[in-house]
């Protein structure tokens, strides 16, 4: 895993950007790398091989990433159930964390969370439910679904006079960690007491920034919340990478974003780069990974790639 270079650049105020957009439309969705004839990647950086990870000859004990960014609508969920899908066909066994209550994850993976009796909710706060007991399998080979709702919404509140409370989602996965080799918690938009659940548990946390301005403001304000929790929870934790969403690279707007958060944090930006298209909304109707969905569109294959980033490092 990385550390972050240069993060001051971004606090105490916004990275100065001369943007001039055009009009922006949905991304081709082809494949299509802009410099990728050159050997230039969309980060504009030289486009590197990664190897074909090796197989596993037994799983766990699982690496916990927190999908992790306060900010709404920059792809967390997208990107937890598809580099989740993804890492499976790598032959490694996945567990999905829904630690959102608004249960986004567990719709997107055609589970009809509002109906279900027990949840993550459940675990957390009933001692007499164990994550055995709630754990779902997914129509993913390898890939298992904890599952979140509105009840949720509660654990907050309730965990507030709990001795150790920041480590309630820790005490709650452990008994599994042997059975995985990723647990990917998917975090609500904000930085509360779950979130810092879910930091204080992860060994790494992957964000995903849209290339959009006001996207960038705000990771200035997550960055301090994991130096923090690092320095008083969890000494392991660490930035294992930022992922760029939504990229169009057809608009200036996207390509200044994109430099500026390469700029800002050189190596930590996966070389991965997810595209705007209009495949991820429909894997959503459709309860399914976009790797299932459409296996060979360029949405598939990106997350493929960043599946390799993840286990390279």
């Amino acid at each position: 895993m990385s550390t972050l270079p240069q993060s001051e650049q971004l606090r105490g105020g916004a990275v100065e950007l001369s943007i001039a957009p055009r009009a922006a439309t949905d991304a081709d969705d082809d494949g299509h790398d802009e410099g990728a004839g050159n050997g230039v990647g969309p980060t504009g950086r030289p486009l590197r091989h990664i190897p074909e990870p090796a197989l596993l000859d037994h799983h766990g004990p699982a690496q916990v990433l927190a999908i992790c960014n306060q900010k709404g609508g920059v792809g967390k969920t997208t990107s937890t159930i598809n580099l989740g899908a993804a890492l499976t066909e790598f032959g490694r066994r996945v567990l999905l964390v829904d630690f959102d209550p608004q249960g986004a994850l567990s719709v997107g993976l055609g589970i009809p969370a509002h109906q279900l009796d027990r949840t993550i909710y459940n675990v957390l706060i009933e001692r007499s439910v164990g994550i055995h007991d709630v754990v779902l399998r997914t129509t993913v080979e390898n890939m298992d679904l904890l599952p979140s709702n509105i009840d949720l919404s509660a654990a907050e509140v309730q965990l507030v006079s709990e001795v150790g409370r920041e480590h309630s989602l820790l005490r709650t996965i452990r008994p599994v960690f042997d059975d995985y080799d990723y647990i990917l918690v998917d975090c609500q938009p904000s930085l509360g007491l779950l979130t810092v659940n879910a930091l204080a548990a992860a060994d790494g946390v992957l964000i995903p920034l849209e290339c959009e301005f006001f996207s960038l403001r705000g990771v200035a304000l997550l960055i301090d919340t994991i130096e923090k929790v690092r320095e008083r929870l969890n000494p392991k934790l660490d930035i294992t990478g930022i992922l760029a969403t939504m990229f169009d690279p057809r608009t200036l707007h996207s390509r200044e974003v994109m430099a500026r958060v390469v700029e800002a944090f050189g190596e930590t930006v996966f070389d991965t780069v997810i595209n705007r298209t209009v495949r991820f909304p429909e894997t959503t109707v459709a309860g399914e990974p976009i790797t299932t969905w459409a296996p060979r569109s360029a949405g598939a294959k990106a997350y493929r790639q960043l599946a390799r980033e993840v286990i390279a490092r």
